[in-house]
């Protein structure tokens, strides 16, 4: 079977490696191009010394990339930035951006939550919100796929099941998350330093965290009224990880098994969802 030839844009930072890792892994791809502008000329191995096992080609800056035999792309590059350079790709790639630049359907709640006007709206309105398990169809065809983020990612793999099955109130929903410090970016920033974040718990981004809109645009459209969560992420001292717990108000006689139903309905053919077996606690570890 021929191999999926890929390109991978903004390489460097801690998303861009962990798709290169995963992708190497993947017996149906091939990584054919790497770009990161800040380490251009450099081998993959001298700015993520765990993947020096793994053949992989060159960083290159962006401009110096040749997509003509390339399949499909994923963008690793802050959101802003993103959009800019997915827009100049050519027309025959399949795009799936890691950022935050296509998630939003509405061109005003992306502007007001990132604090400027989308550059690429002919391609916002054609994008498809990448949650696998509950939008396979529609990725199939797309051509531009948007990565959820992590936190609506973790709450609405429980969230949506239930409210589909009409066993949770959507309108009295409470997410409590907690993230480890890679979900910051590789760039220095004083929260995450080891010294400020060691040993320590604290929230972040209370009432105004730009997850929430993305979590209340799909909780919404599957409830079909417009709905909004009480939303609290925390940063915990772990590299990696996170935990979501999810606080609803039942709907009629529903009960605790009645949940746990719903969910191994809807995720038993899954590969990439568990559910804990009755009276396991999910953990990070």
């Amino acid at each position: 079977m021929a191999r999926i030839k890929i390109g991978v844009i903004g390489a460097s930072g801690y998303t861009g490696s962990d798709l290169v890792r995963l992708a190497a892994c993947h017996p149906g791809v091939e990584i054919a191009v790497l770009t990161a502008n800040s380490h251009a000329g450099k081998a993959m191995a001298e700015v993520f010394p765990h993947l020096s096992h793994l053949k992989l080609p060159t960083l290159i800056k962006n401009e110096e990339a040749d997509w003509s035999k390339i399949a499909a792309v994923f963008c690793g590059l802050p959101h802003a930035t993103s959009q800019a350079v997915i827009k100049e790709l050519p027309k025959h790639l399949k795009v799936i951006d890691m950022s935050a630049d296509f998630r939003l359907r509405d061109a005003a709640v992306y502007e007001k939550w990132y604090g400027g006007p989308h550059q690429a709206l002919d391609l916002q309105k054609d994008a498809v919100y990448g949650l696998t398990e509950h939008y396979r169809a529609d990725i199939k065809k797309a051509r531009l796929v948007a990565c959820p983020g992590c936190y609506p990612t973790a709450a609405l793999l429980m969230i949506l099941p239930l409210v589909k099955a009409g066993l949770i109130d959507a309108s009295d929903l409470i997410i409590d998350a907690k993230s480890g410090v890679s979900g910051a970016g590789r760039s220095l920033k004083q929260n995450v330093l080891f010294c400020e974040a060691g040993e320590g718990l604290s929230p972040y981004g209370i009432a105004n965290h730009r997850h929430a809109p993305e979590i209340e645009q799909e909780v919404s459209q599957v409830a079909g009224q417009q709905v909004i969560v009480n939303f609290t992420p925390h940063l915990i001292p772990m590299s990696r990880g996170e935990l979501c717990t999810t606080y609803a108000r039942l709907t009629g006689r529903a009960t605790a098994a009645d949940l746990s139903a719903a969910l191994e309905k809807h995720y038993k053919d899954e590969p990439f969802v568990f559910m804990a077996p009755k009276g396991v606690m999910p953990s990070t570890q």
